[in-house]
């Protein structure tokens, strides 16, 4: 069975551990990139990473973009929403069905 995950800052992300996730509180990029890494390695199934992290991260994310496992989501963390994890679900959408689902274009 694949583990879930979720990555950022303390704040933003403790609250996921009362669902049964496990939860990699970062404090640097230096940090978030070797538990991200480690994290990708170890076959995680779903890597959680708030937008801010995820900018950080994004060389690293981008190398298991085409992967099937693990499958990276963004989430907002306490800073705010950026929109960057929507914008990242309807790209892949958009990839899978071949149409903006949203607005309907092509």
């Amino acid at each position: 069975m694949y583990k879930i995950a979720v990555l950022g800052d303390y704040d933003s992300i403790y609250g996921f551990a009362a669902l049964g996730l496990d939860i990699c509180p970062v404090n640097s990029p230096e940090e978030a990139k070797k538990t991200f890494v480690q994290l990708a390695e170890a076959k995680t199934g779903i890597i959680y990473v708030t937008e801010a992290l995820a900018a950080v991260l994004k060389h690293e994310i981008d190398r298991y973009k085409d992967a099937i496992v693990p499958t990276v989501i963004q989430i907002p963390g306490i800073s705010g929403n950026t929109g960057a994890g929507i914008e990242g679900v309807k790209k892949s959408v958009e990839q899978a069905v071949g149409s903006d689902i949203l607005f309907g274009g092509n």
